[in-house]
């Protein structure tokens, strides 16, 4: 089942290996999407600012999971790239109790914190009951999102970005019936959303059970591989913890938007959460890059092919950021029109069209870091990653968000321009890093060098 990622044309490696890829997170993301527009067809905006408001926590809990699991994928690609199963076997076994006991401990917490979570998010008063019953449903549900997850990173950690892809297919098709299903047919609402959710991903773990267990020949796995070792746990946590925490660092700042726009009032509150929406599924192709570029560079990593994995880096940028270029451009003539599929309300979609206008240039600065940040992953510099954007959400995304409701509250265009400004900052410290590492020799020496 391993894919060797160290040999032929770097370029068409990530083309292969990221299309799979960015095909799952678009399906993942499609969860998210199909439940707000399906919400939207069929219900009025306190019921969209629910499950707008519920699933970007829930996105939020998503990413750190798979920042989390980022160092899964590293370690067994890296087990990979230098022939050693029995190293990716124990990587596979470790993260899996790991991962189990995350999940359940952060099912049941998040279960009690719930209405300090709602109270926290400053939910508009019409809203906060739906997205109660959204979010107290999707907690209960982690541990099948956790599981999906482990599955997918440990598929992409040997060099399959194919099967998770497929699991995601197959998820987010369930998750669409069940929408039209629970929210059109039985007017479940806000409770019809998060149950779709939840049932989709459930299946698409029994999907990967299934599949892992017809497909397991390259990987023996034995009740050793499940006993906790610190040679395998410590440099786990060292990759995937940073990562995480940058995540939600990240995430945290959307929330801290989306609170400051729920305290505009429903309307500036809506047009948030569909823009948000919007960003997530833009962000697919840097999010997909930041992973393609992460399991690629390590698996080199651990064939000694260092050229290789730089290599990797740079192709991958620039696929990133032209992407990028063409979202920036052409959004910003397709803006208002697009935010209105989300909603019937005009003044809805000019407030969004405004703040998706600023916001979508960030595309093409976070591409730029994201995909560093999976290089830096990869050679185990992940803590570069939680730096740069701890420093851009500190000095630029809240305050600027902050500053420009305050300074402009009929115009949501300047609040969009702080995600922007904070990701230059990331990729400017990003590229500084890079620079450095290289003229000190971390990054490994190749045989043309």
């Amino acid at each position: 089942m391993p894919v060797n990622l160290t040999k032929g044309s770097v370029f068409r490696t990530i083309i292969v290996f990221s299309l799979p890829y960015f095909l799952s997170y678009f399906l993942q993301t499609l969860y998210g999407m199909a439940d707000l527009f399906i919400t939207g067809q069929f219900n009025q905006a306190d019921v969209i600012t629910a499950v707008a408001n519920g699933s970007q926590i829930m996105h939020m809990i998503t990413v750190v999971i798979v920042g989390l699991s980022m160092g899964t994928t590293v370690l067994i690609s890296r087990a990979t790239g230098s022939g050693n199963t029995k190293e990716a076997a124990g990587a596979t076994g470790n993260s899996a109790l790991l991962f189990l006991i995350f999940s359940l401990c952060s099912s049941v917490i998040l279960i009690f914190a719930c209405p300090l979570i709602i109270r926290i998010m400053s939910v508009p008063e019409e809203s906060v009951s739906q997205t109660k019953t959204y979010l107290m449903i999707c907690f209960a549900g982690i541990p099948f999102i956790t599981a999906y997850n482990i599955f997918a990173s440990i598929f992409r950690g040997l060099g399959d970005s194919k099967s998770p892809m497929l699991f995601s297919g197959i998820a987010c098709t369930v998750n669409i019936a069940l929408d039209y299903l629970f929210i059109g047919r039985f007017g479940m609402q806000a409770a019809g959303a998060a149950l779709a959710t939840i049932l989709a991903q459930a299946f698409s773990v029994l999907i990967s059970f299934i599949t892992w267990k017809k497909n397991s020949s390259s990987i023996k796995l034995t009740l050793k591989d499940f006993h906790v070792r610190r040679e395998i746990i410590n440099p786990l946590l060292k990759i995937g913890v940073p990562v995480a925490c940058q995540e939600g660092f990240i995430q945290i700042s959307f929330l801290i938007i989306t609170i400051i726009a729920n305290r505009r009032g429903l309307e500036i509150a809506a047009a948030v959460g569909i823009v948000e929406k919007i960003i997530t599924f833009l962000f697919l192709i840097p999010s997909s890059m930041l992973s393609t570029i992460s399991a690629i560079a390590a698996q080199n990593m651990g064939a000694g092919e260092h050229l290789r994995a730089r290599k990797t880096l740079y192709y991958g940028t620039a696929l990133s950021v032209s992407a990028g270029l063409v979202f920036a451009v052409v959004f910003q003539f397709a803006a208002v029109s697009t935010v209105a599929l989300f909603t019937d309300s005009e003044e809805i979609a000019r407030l969004g069209g405004q703040y998706f206008k600023a916001y979508v240039t960030d595309c093409v600065f976070a591409a730029v870091h994201f995909s560093f940040s999976g290089f830096f992953c990869a050679y185990g510099y992940s803590t570069v990653s939680f730096l740069h954007n701890l420093i851009s959400i500190i000095l630029l995304r809240i305050p600027g968000t902050a500053l420009a409701s305050r300074y402009f509250p009929e115009n949501l265009y300047p609040m969009g321009l702080a995600a922007p400004a904070g990701s230059t900052v990331s990729a400017v410290i990003c590229i500084t890093v890079f620079i450095l590492l290289l003229k000190k020799n971390k990054l490994g020496k190749t045989n043309a060098e």
